[in-house]
This record gives structure tokens, sequence and C-alpha cells, in this order.
């Protein structure tokens, strides 16, 4: 398939796209030259970013994590919360709440989309999450936690095995909460049953799940088989091996890039080859910034555009957002510049005003 001649200028009136073209930019329009003007990056899972660790940020530490994200091309995220005790979320999320109002007053910093609990509701592949703390849905505790927090949560990592009548990944969806599957070792008509009660993600497909096998595909074969279901993929090049990804990224069209970036301080999380790892070597998650992500994909042999899709348009899809992740007039001009040929990130616009060059 032939893909559309690339946007070369974009016009903006306010906050808002008010004009596209791809050749003749008019005088007040911002006019790409020879890079590609794309949608800023949309991030659904990042825990944090250098020493910032978004489970227990200060207002200050959500304003500077931003202002890194932005600067990495990142304009809207969802701050991820790992398993934690029950009687530990509210405090967590009533900082978040208050840092996604104060960004929405803050020119230039990108917008908290919701939060993405990762857990504490998974299952028999926890990776770096405290197994202690693991546990089967209760259904009471997140009906009260969507009351107290309304609109705030965004997604959440189910694992089929943790919430085996799927009641919880109903409750969620009837609550517009995006339901990812991970942290499992769901077989694959599982999954699939999972997908039909409401699912539509899977996290950081293939780390944190049973391995894909020919005769017994699991949750990973689920998320590359099923189109309902929008697997996520980690491309720092440590998380998934690049064939891997290659052969994730040409299967399916709506895969989506996160980075699940966490904040390492040097005795819990400790930053090494490229990645986070706990002490006892288990890896945490990534030191990746989401410019890099799209730099690596194009490495990998796909397209700008193909790499931007899944660093922005097919995340904005899967939470139902229409005003972001696409150049299309009325959108947020939440704008990146790159290079057309490596994917190199320029400049960043957030809501109009520009943050980074």
């Amino acid at each position: 398939m032939t893909e559309p001649a690339p946007v070369s200028w974009v016009r903006v009136d306010g906050e808002c796209i008010a004009g596209v073209g791809t050749r003749g930019a008019p005088a007040d329009a911002i006019d790409a030259g020879n890079l590609r003007i794309a949608p800023g990056f949309v991030d659904l899972q990042v825990n944090g970013v250098d020493d910032v660790d978004f489970a227990r940020a200060s207002p200050d530490e959500f304003v500077r994590a931003g202002r890194t994200l932005a600067a990495h091309g990142v304009t809207a995220y969802c701050p991820t919360i790992c398993t934690a005790p029950l009687d530990t979320y509210d405090a967590m999320l009533d900082a978040i709440g208050a840092a996604r109002r104060a960004a929405k007053e803050l020119p230039g910093l990108p917008e908290i989309l919701g939060v993405h609990l990762e857990g504490p509701f998974l299952g028999d592949a926890p990776g770096a999450h405290p197994v202690d703390l693991i546990r089967s849905v209760d259904l009471d505790w997140i009906r009260a936690v969507l009351d107290r927090h309304p609109g705030l949560v965004r997604i959440v990592t189910v694992a089929p095995e943790a919430d085996p009548g799927f009641e919880a990944i109903r409750l969620l969806r009837a609550n517009g909460v995006v339901v990812a599957l991970g942290h499992s070792r769901a077989d694959f008509e599982t999954a699939r049953r999972a997908a039909d009660a409401g699912a539509t993600m899977v996290t950081h497909c293939f780390n944190g799940m049973g391995p894909l096998h020919h005769r017994d595909p699991g949750l990973a074969g689920a998320a590359l088989d099923d189109d309902r279901l929008t697997p996520t993929l980690i491309p720092d090049l440590v998380h998934v091996h690049p064939a891997v990804l290659r052969l994730a990224v040409a299967r399916k069209p709506n895969v989506a890039v996160v980075t699940d970036a966490v904040a390492a301080d040097g005795a819990h999380t400790i930053a090494r080859d490229g990645a986070a790892f706990l002490p006892d070597g288990t890896l945490a998650g990534s030191r990746l910034h989401m410019d890099r992500a799209v730099h690596n994909v194009v490495q990998l042999g796909f397209s700008v555009a193909r790499a931007v899709e899944m660093t922005s348009t097919v995340p904005a899809s899967l939470l139902g957002l229409e005003d972001r992740g696409r150049l299309t007039i009325g959108a947020r001009a939440d704008l990146v510049t790159v290079d057309p040929d490596s994917g190199e990130l320029r400049d960043v616009w957030v809501r109009g005003t520009l943050v980074a060059r």
C-alpha cells in the first residue's frame, strides 16, 4: 500500500490545528521544510522518568518529569502504578489527579490522560511485581476506586487467572476503562474469552506472559492473532529481540509502542545494559524515551510513518481519543517534526506552543 504524501505544513489556531498541507505552506503556518510533521507521541505505560517515580512523585517532580517527556516528543501520557497494597492506591491517585489538573494550567506540559493501573490483579507471570501483593480481583474495591476518582483510571492490566469469571473486565469496560491483559500465563482460548468480555489491549507483549509456542500460542499468540487485541511493545531492543519485534509489527496493524520506563534509584531499581533491573537481575522496565523508540522502529526496517502510527495514532485510538494522534483540522496542535529517513526527533509543540527544538 502506498503511503499518503507526508504533511509538510500545519497551521495552528490557539491550541488546535486549523489547516494542513503537503506543499506550498502559508506564511502563518509551521513549515517543516525537509522534515516530516507528525502528531505528538502518546505513551500508555510509563512508570517514571529519570529519578521520578510516578507512584510517589511530588507536584514539582511531576512538572519536571513532564518537561522531560515533552522534550522527547511525548505530548500525552498515562502515569503507571505497579502492584501495591490496596489501601495505598487512593493517595497515589489523589496525587496524580492533582498533577493532571496542574498540567492543564501550565503551558508546554504534556497532558496526563489518566492512570494505568498495572496490577495488583495479576497472575502467574509477575515479573518485577511483588508476589506477596498480587491478588485476585476485588470488585468492591474497583467500584470504590472508580467512584472516588471519576475519569482518572484509564487502563487496568488484569490477568485472566485473577479474574476467572471476567467480572472485573466487564465492570471496567462498562465504566469506560481500557482493559489490558498481562502478567499472565493464560492460554490462547482464555485470552480470547477475555477479549469477548471486553479486553482490548495486551500489556508489553512477550514480556510478563508465557512464551509463544507453535502448539500452545498462549496470550502472546492471541495478541498477534486476535484483531480485537492491541498488543503493546517495548522497542528498547532489550525486552524483545529485534527479529520478534519485526514479526509482531509486520503481523499487526494495531501495534502500540510503550516505553514502560521506570525510575532508577540505584538501590531498588538499577539501570544497566539499556534497561532497568531489580538487584536480583529481574528485568524491571526500560530506560527508553519515545523518540528513541521511534528511531529504533525505523532502524528495524519500518517507515517513519509506521513508527509514528504506533507511537501516536494507535495509542490515541485505543483510548478512544479523536482529538490527537492525527493531523486533521480541529485536532490538538500536539506536534513533532522528525527526520524523514531516521525518525530522529527535531521539534515539539504541545497545544500549539513550541517546547523543544
